[in-house]
């Protein structure tokens, strides 16, 4: 019988939680949902907002790189640095008095995800047994979901003043930092011995490359609606109630796959990624062709966010299928894959909105997702022909991989 949390591991938890839920949800994909009204406010155009959004993913990937090498060695470290980085740039975009320091900090401050994710999977490894790491990792993990709705909760109660709800922001992850970082004391030398990492290997690597592919496709494809899924509201004439709550619904459906994974975890990775992708399609297709319509928005909304966490879970899956023994490593190479998507498909949306209007933006992004949908069924039949020699995953290395997973880019 698994055994309850100690006080001090539930505070490393919801702090741990807390700062997943800063540096994602409220300074990371919150971009989206304050910018109509940064736009109005500063005069940021839809293309310069596009490549605001794309340098933000570059970003969160060097971070996320530099994490995955530093977590070992230093991730108190790499968490002190999370929280300053999301506070500086919260904290900027708050100050910011032109588009281009505001944009500056938009992008320094993705980068705090990125360096959080890895540090928190050595953290929780570390300070919590064995026996309870998997609900534990799942724990922290979901603080994206948690992190959207409470920034529709501060949009809800401050807009149009988008710069106080900026500095709310910066003050809450300096504060679950601290937390954190308190909470985590004398851990730093266990987790350097919790995960060694493994070489290389060229079968593993190969296997992989369809699946990299899938990734870039359906960040790129999802991201319109990360950037632009509350203006396209906004400019259908919702108020700002609606397009709030429609960004509410986005963290709700999110959230909501932890009701699902139980199902989705029967069937194997490629037939769950056509699945979410394609559900994830559906939802782009709806949201830009009936935005005028509420109930459409808000469903749209919901199945998005449940379709774009459930699918970053079967890439965590499709890894371990392929090589159980290396899927943390699997999974960080997939999560950048799916960022670098996103940025260039952030630049292209900003693009086509600005030239073809949001339709057609919607449109593309709708039309790329599917295209990855309808793809997996050929990687998987690529992928099964070139990991024969790969480490055979079990139920219990898929657990662990599923557990230890970063909180979602």
């Amino acid at each position: 019988m698994k055994r309850s949390f100690s006080f001090r591991q539930r505070v490393l938890l919801a702090s741990g939680l807390s700062l997943i839920a800063a540096t994602y949800g409220l300074v990371r994909l919150a971009y989206g949902l304050f910018l109509p009204d940064v736009q109005r406010d500063l005069g940021l155009d839809d293309g310069a907002a596009g490549w605001i959004s794309s340098g933000a993913s570059v970003l969160y990937c060097i971070g996320a790189a530099g994490g995955f090498l530093l977590a070992a060695r230093v991730p108190r470290g790499l968490v002190l640095a999370a929280a300053l980085v999301a506070g500086a740039g919260a904290f900027g975009m708050a100050a910011a008095p032109d588009a281009v320091v505001f944009g500056t900090a938009s992008v320094v401050g993705s980068a705090a995800a990125g360096l959080a994710s890895p540090a928190l999977v050595r953290l929780v490894a570390a300070g919590v047994p064995d026996d309870r790491q998997d609900r534990a990792q799942s724990v922290v993990n979901a603080g994206t979901g948690p992190g959207l709705v409470g920034a529709g909760a501060l949009a809800l109660v401050l807009l149009p003043d988008w710069r106080t709800a900026w500095a709310v922001s910066g003050v809450f992850a300096l504060v679950a930092g601290g937390v954190l970082l308190a909470a985590s004391h004398g851990d730093e030398r266990t987790s350097r011995s919790a995960d060694r990492g493994r070489g290389p290997d060229r079968g593993r690597t190969a296997a992989h490359l369809g699946v990299i592919g899938l990734a870039l496709l359906f960040g790129a494809g999802s991201a319109v609606v990360w950037t632009y899924g509350r203006s396209v509201l906004v400019d259908a004439g919702a108020p700002v109630v609606v397009s709030v709550a429609a960004w509410i619904a986005l963290g709700v459906g999110g959230a909501a796959v932890v009701l699902t994974t139980r199902w989705t975890s029967r069937f194997p990775a490629a037939t769950t990624w056509t699945a979410t992708t394609g559900a994830v399609a559906v939802a782009v297709v709806a949201l830009g062709v009936w935005p005028q319509s509420t109930p459409t928005a808000l469903v749209a909304c919901a199945v998005f966010g449940w379709g774009y966490t459930a699918a970053t879970g079967a890439l965590i899956t499709w890894t371990s299928e392929i090589d159980a023994a290396r899927a943390s490593a699997g999974t960080s190479v997939l999560f950048v894959a799916l960022v670098l998507g996103q940025a260039g498909g952030a630049a292209l949306a900003g693009v086509l909105v600005g030239s073809a209007g949001t339709l057609a933006a919607f449109a593309a992004g709708a039309v790329v997702t599917a295209g990855s949908a309808a793809l997996g069924p050929v990687v998987r039949a690529a992928v099964g022909a070139r990991s024969s020699g790969c480490t055979p995953p079990t139920p219990r290395s898929r657990r662990a991989a599923r557990s230890r997973r970063p909180a979602g880019p």
